[in-house]
């Protein structure tokens, strides 16, 4: 947490020890204070820049788009092409970081900040600050998400047209069909995305150290993209959270393929529920009263 968030951070513990609210007060008290964090916005800042400078290097080279990836060749025929390359590329680091960013900070800030213990010991039940976090971490997830794909899309239709998409499948869809393709696969991305958040606020509240969690997280997803490319442990790819981030590609086939997408949902949820029920269990037998 920055120095400017924890005047507000004490703010709110004074102002709770006034009462005990419920998960609904938590969570938007852990929405005012990531408000107040530097590391909110970079993430959040990331989110937006980097396709913007996809396409500006896009637009400053003349040859061809990026035709060993999904929808590669067809961002120069149709900026909506844009917006799902982004998604392609961001799986290998980007937006894991980005989710790490305040996952991994959002516990271990509070043991750096020393505030945990007045919050844990004379404000809240535990369980209403652990769902307030990871609701919190939730909607900053969700929020960098659409803004990634929602600025793909506009800037990149802007530039290259809102034109009909071809899909995997090698059809055509009308650019509404595309856009509601391109918002059903941007849920389903969502969902490793999501588990990813929740192995970093593991990690955060094991390690009470933002940047180890931060790093941790990292070094597991790329620790999944190594194993993802070992040809003789192919027999794992289905069951890698790295491999879901490609779940989405089935909204983009005609007609759309199911397997994937429920795939991702029932894998993510065997990282993303064992991950979050340990954090928790860690987080309830916490003893606090030393410091």
């Amino acid at each position: 947490m920055s120095a400017e968030a924890i005047p507000v951070e004490r703010a709110e513990a004074r102002r709770l020890r006034a009462g005990r609210p419920g998960v609904r007060a938590v969570y938007q008290w852990e929405l005012r204070k990531l408000v107040a964090q530097k590391r909110t916005f970079i993430g959040v800042g990331a989110a937006v820049l980097v396709p913007l400078i996809f396409i500006v290097a896009l637009l400053a080279n003349s040859g061809s788009g990026p035709e060993d990836v999904p929808f590669g060749a067809y961002v120069r025929q149709s900026g909506l092409a844009i917006p799902l390359v982004c998604l392609f590329f961001g799986a290998i680091w980007l937006l894991p970081l980005i989710t790490a960013l305040v996952a991994g900070d959002i516990f271990a800030a509070e043991d750096h900040n020393g505030t945990l213990k007045t919050i844990l010991t004379r404000s809240v039940e535990r369980w209403h600050v652990f769902a307030g976090k990871v609701l919190a971490t939730l909607t900053y997830t969700l929020l960098a998400l659409a803004l990634y794909v929602g600025i793909g899309s506009v800037v990149g239709g802007l530039v290259y047209g809102f034109d009909p998409l071809t899909t995997l499948s090698g059809t055509t869809v009308a650019p509404g069909r595309a856009l509601f393709l391109t918002a059903a696969g941007t849920v389903s991305y969502a969902m490793p995305l999501a588990a990813m958040a929740s192995v970093a606020l593991l990690l955060s509240v094991i390690t009470r150290n933002s940047a180890a969690a931060v790093v941790g997280t990292l070094m597991f997803s790329i620790a999944l993209q190594i194993l993802g490319s070992i040809s003789a442990l192919n027999f794992l790819d289905p069951y890698l959270l790295s491999e879901q981030f490609n779940g989405w590609q089935g909204f983009l086939r005609e007609p759309i393929d199911w397997a994937p997408v429920v795939r991702a949902a029932w894998v993510s949820a065997l990282y993303a529920v064992p991950a979050a029920a340990w954090g928790l269990t860690i987080f309830l037998r916490r003893d606090v009263t030393g410091g």
